[in-house]
């Protein structure tokens, strides 16, 4: 995968999260990171009262998302129209969950943007990570964000490995990207727009956009089909002229 390729512009279209300002004036997504707790501080306290209410120290929640009582929340977050926070998930702060995100059972989040519509239903960990538009990660997959060795993370491009200057940084996941269930993405991970990733994998690098992912020698491009329109079924001499039966000539 190319460095070109890992641009925000490429993996994400940002109409589709609240945060699009945050990504202004920068390439790559993971530039973002460090300003993530920053600009929800900045963004909550601009949220029409209608509309979200304040329920802690820089948290701030919409009245139409659904939350568990049985949920630990942190700030600051924000928590967009529709989200659905199932019992015992741990947000841990520095978050935005996008609007009709789902954030499950005995997940945990800290330092994540969720675009709107994703998904991590079961048994999740998302740290140090940016989720694209409709992203669905299976149960029991995590993002890996911090290197057995402590150093800082890289990503390996195809032109060499790029520094980020992160100690903790786990995965950028592209518009429509498909994770399989207990698949691993390791610390630097990225993956482009609509591809799919095996279930059990370990992902370390990155992955090209509209592809999928088998094993790290196994990545193939999705096929593009073309679905031939079947011909309308031919109506019996006998059954012509009857009521509510299309003649075909």
């Amino acid at each position: 995968m190319k460095l070109e390729e890992m641009k925000i512009t490429e993996l994400f279209d940002t109409s589709h999260t609240i945060a699009a300002r945050l990504f202004e004036g920068k390439t790559y997504p993971w530039e973002v990171l460090a300003d993530l707790g920053s600009f929800i501080e900045q963004l909550g306290a601009t949220l029409p009262e209608k509309e979200y209410r304040k329920i802690g120290k820089n948290i701030w929640v919409h009245r139409t998302a659904r939350m568990a009582p049985t949920i630990a929340l942190g700030g600051p977050a924000i928590i967009c129209a529709g989200a659905d926070i199932r019992q015992a998930a741990f947000l841990r702060g520095r978050i935005i969950v996008g609007e009709r995100c789902v954030v499950g059972n005995s997940c945990e989040l800290k330092n994540v943007i969720l675009f709107d519509g994703v998904q991590v239903p079961h048994y999740n960990y998302v740290g140090d990570s940016i989720l694209g538009y409709k992203a669905h990660m299976g149960a029991g997959s995590i993002t890996s964000n911090v290197k057995s060795d402590k150093t800082l993370v890289m990503v390996h491009a195809e032109e060499g490995d790029q520094e980020t200057g992160l100690k903790k940084f786990g995965a950028m996941l592209g518009d429509g990207v498909e994770v399989g269930c207990n698949s691993v993405l390791n610390p630097g991970t990225v993956i482009g727009r609509n591809t799919n990733v095996y279930p059990l994998s370990s992902v370390r690098g990155c992955v090209p956009a509209n592809s999928i992912y088998k094993a790290k020698d196994d990545i193939v491009i999705k096929e593009v089909r073309e679905v031939e329109e079947a011909p309308a079924p031919e109506i019996p001499e006998a059954e012509k002229g009857k009521k509510g039966l299309k003649v075909v000539k």
